[in-house]
């Protein structure tokens, strides 16, 4: 078997794709997530040659604490869409998977329906790697599916913190699912998260929880008040809703298309997709030096020891991290 793709393999994988293959994209995601060297140099050649394809789609951040009911929302939202026409992929963003295994892989039972739909695609992070990797990974795949077809991409952040960041700066539209009860988790309500968000979304409307599912919403609201919007074009509301019932889904989605609206007119679409490429382009490069730190013998050898140096405090992080990239430098001038 050959071991690397050729370029007339590479030519029939592109047009697989673009033909809405979705055995083509299910390959062309395993090639991006290689880490061979021969694999990643064929990704780059396939994004790239894909790249007037994307671009299309919109883009969508979900976030929110575990039991907030992602999985059944992403299902639920996403079966929505597809009965209006739409061709609907489902990415996540969890550089924790290699411990948790990642919840959208047994979340999967959660979105029977969507997944049953050949109209749809759902497909994990990579199983390990650092947040960087696994992001940078999520945004190739996000334009593979673009490129495949699929009108609207929902990325879901599994983990936590940082993965959120990450998720807002590849998406459109980044909403924060919550749960009702909002008296109680207002005290340790994430600032950060919430800044964040374009939307803030109470799930659970639903029998019992119908009233505290709207007196947490009267809360959030009162709460986005004290802080800055992220948009001067763009108040972030909040909808309740019940993705058990589907009650609420049409409106949730709604809001997604009056804030895509707002966000064209203004030119702050075009700005931030733009903003978004060059965000990307930097922490491509950052995770393409620390992955050359950690490959290159004699740099790694230098690491451990500069790293026992830093933690001893006999060098400064700044020093260290300049008499790195030298090294890192001087390695590469040096003939093969």
């Amino acid at each position: 078997m050959a071991t690397r793709e050729s370029p007339l393999d590479l030519k029939t994988l592109v047009d697989n794709i673009r033909g809405g293959h979705r055995a083509a994209l299910a390959r062309a995601i395993t090639l991006i997530e290689s880490r061979r060297h021969d694999h990643q140099a064929s990704a780059r050649e396939l994004v790239q040659a894909l790249l007037p394809a994307t671009g299309h789609a919109i883009r969508v951040g979900i976030t929110g604490s575990p039991g907030v009911g992602k999985s059944t929302t992403i299902d639920a939202l996403g079966m929505e869409l597809i009965g209006r026409g739409h061709r609907v992929a489902v990415l996540a963003v969890d550089p924790s998977s290699a411990r948790t295994g990642g919840s959208i892989l047994g979340d999967k039972t959660r979105m029977a329906r969507l997944s049953a739909e050949p109209n749809a695609f759902i497909r994990p992070s990579p199983a390990a790697g650092t947040l960087g990797g696994v992001a940078a990974r999520t945004r190739e795949a996000m334009l593979l599916c673009e490129a495949a077809g699929f009108d609207v991409v929902l990325v879901e952040t599994v983990g936590i913190g940082q993965s959120e960041t990450a998720v807002c700066d590849m998406t459109d539209f980044f909403l924060a699912l919550m749960l009702p009860g909002a008296g109680d988790e207002l005290q340790g309500i994430k600032k950060g998260l919430v800044e964040l968000a374009d939307m803030i979304a109470i799930n659970k409307a639903d029998g019992d929880n119908l009233a505290r599912a709207r007196a947490a919403a009267a809360e959030y609201h009162a709460a986005l008040h004290i802080l800055a919007p992220r948009s001067a074009h763009w108040a972030p509301p909040v909808v309740t809703y019940s993705a058990l019932t589907g009650d609420g889904i049409a409106q949730l989605w709604q809001k997604v298309l009056d804030h895509r609206a707002a966000m064209t007119a203004s030119g702050e679409f075009a700005a931030r997709r733009r903003d978004q490429q060059v965000k990307w382009m930097w922490a491509i490069l950052e995770d393409w030096l620390k992955a050359k730190l950690r490959a290159e013998p004699a740099v790694r050898a230098k690491v451990r020891e500069t790293e026992a140096a830093v933690a001893a405090g006999r060098v400064s992080p700044a020093l260290a991290a300049d008499t790195l990239l030298d090294l890192l430098q001087s390695t590469r001038r040096s003939p093969t």
